[in-house]
């Protein structure tokens, strides 16, 4: 088995769970980064709320770069769960 198949993301009810959760984790982080790159542009037409703008680029940047973070661990963790599914049919066999 290897990572980032789409046939990981279907193999049991859990894998399909664990698959729906990190989607819906991986939206909100898209969310949150596009909230605070708007608001930070919003306020850089305010020279009083340029230092908080600017926390916002940061924090959305971080945010962003946690998107392959997450994409990671999840097919890391979709991968584990089809080696448990591979070893417990061989004790069966």
């Amino acid at each position: 088995m290897t990572l980032f198949r789409h046939e990981n993301r279907q193999q049991t009810e859990s894998s399909k769970r664990l698959y729906a959760r990190f989607e819906i984790v991986y939206t909100l982080v898209d969310f949150g980064a596009a909230f605070c790159f708007v608001l930070g542009s919003i306020f850089f037409f305010y020279d009083s709320l340029m230092t908080p703008g600017t926390w916002l680029f940061l924090i959305g940047s971080l945010l962003f770069a946690a998107k392959p973070t997450l994409r990671l661990v999840r097919e890391i963790k979709l991968y584990r769960m089809g080696d448990q599914d591979d070893l417990a049919s061989r004790l069966k066999d």
